[in-house]
């Protein structure tokens, strides 16, 4: 069987492609041809993908609105150019994954409106770029609902990534199939000691609090926390980039990220929105719990008081990360996330894909 599988911009292999990435590679595994169709590729990805056997192909316009983030600019192209379907031959199953690419498809997944993830970010945003969104909300939204009745319009069957992902199409009155989760693998996610040195908690900086608040952070690090962030460092005040008791990582490989999420304490996880959330269960695939917010995404993965804790609010997280650094855990906890990570293993979910793909 041709299996092709439609992504957003193919520069990175974590986010909204990485579902497209893994089910690919199970697909391949199964013995199928399959291709990944996207608007914008790296090229070091696509010879990783080449040396496996999946084919990268682009589609779509090659010029840029909001080049600094792909993403954002595909999906911002999209809106513009909603009634003009990307053809995709010679595929007898197709899955979009894609914000952005509108096609005929059997499947597609959808992974959140982008305007709901810029409606909750927008407070942390620089000044020039939270005045234009505020300008433009509502025919952004307008053209989004369009665009994504589009998508429902030409899929057999729409997908959400999660109960709360749904929840957001519910209230545009686009209708939800079914829901299945993102995959992860955990073969590779996985404890990589037996003894961590649980001397620090584990967080991320994300983009403009998507992931990580960063005076959330600060005020836990001013309890006398030992934090290391990792991934993408926005505008910081020096006064957080010197203070003594946050180590300030950047981008890290994936086999450090594994060996970080393995050492910590917990995974603080105080995102500002997050439809789902891969950090959460990367964590708990490393037997490391996670405390985050009682919302959204995270809710749905992590089990309060057994691998993590669902705080209500800001101030109930800064408490509970200060007296969970002080008091610890029972140690059997971290084999209970590791558990709980394994009910989004790769495999079980392509289990579900393919599932529902021959039922319809």
């Amino acid at each position: 069987m041709n299996v092709c599988f439609v992504t957003d911009p193919l520069v990175t292999t974590a986010g909204a492609v990485r579902p497209a990435l893994l089910l690919a590679r199970q697909f391949n595994k199964a013995g199928h041809t399959v291709t990944l169709v996207t608007s914008r590729f790296s090229g070091k990805i696509v010879q990783i993908l080449q040396a496996e056997n999946i084919c990268v192909k682009k589609a779509g316009p090659s010029f840029s609105i909001v080049r600094s983030f792909p993403t954002l600019d595909a999906w911002a192209r999209s809106l513009l150019r909603h009634n003009v379907p990307t053809e995709i031959r010679d595929s007898d199953l197709v899955i979009n994954t894609s914000s952005s690419i509108i096609t005929l498809a059997h499947a597609y997944y959808a992974q959140g409106p982008m305007t709901r993830t810029l409606d909750d970010i927008s407070p942390d945003m620089i000044l020039r770029y939270r005045y234009a969104y505020r300008l433009l909300k509502s025919p952004l939204k307008v053209l989004e609902r369009d665009l994504i009745e589009r998508f429902r319009d030409l899929s057999r069957l729409f997908i959400a990534n999660s109960a709360f992902c749904a929840s957001m199409y519910n209230e545009w009155g686009i209708s939800v199939d079914m829901i299945i989760n993102p995959p992860l693998d955990c073969s590779f996610f996985e404890p990589a000691t037996s003894k961590p040195t649980a001397d620090y908690v584990l967080t991320c900086s994300g983009v403009y609090g998507k992931e990580g608040k960063m005076s959330i952070i600060k005020r836990v690090a001013d309890g006398g926390v030992k934090i290391k962030v990792f991934g993408h460092i926005p505008y910081v005040p020096k006064s957080v980039l010197r203070h003594p008791n946050i180590d300030f990582l950047g981008e890290i490989s994936d086999e450090q990220l594994v060996s970080l999420y393995s050492n910590a304490l917990y995974t603080l996880f105080v995102f500002n929105h997050e439809p789902f959330g891969y950090i959460p269960i990367e964590s708990m695939a490393c037997g490391t719990p996670v405390l985050t917010y009682d919302k959204q995404g995270p809710a749905e993965t992590v089990i309060d008081e057994k691998t993590g804790w669902l705080a209500k609010g800001k101030e109930e997280a800064i408490a509970m990360a200060l007296d969970i650094w002080k008091k610890g855990y029972d140690i059997n906890t971290r084999s209970i996330c590791r558990r709980r990570a394994l009910v989004f293993e790769t495999n079980e979910i392509f289990k579900r894909w393919l599932k529902i793909l021959n039922a319809d």
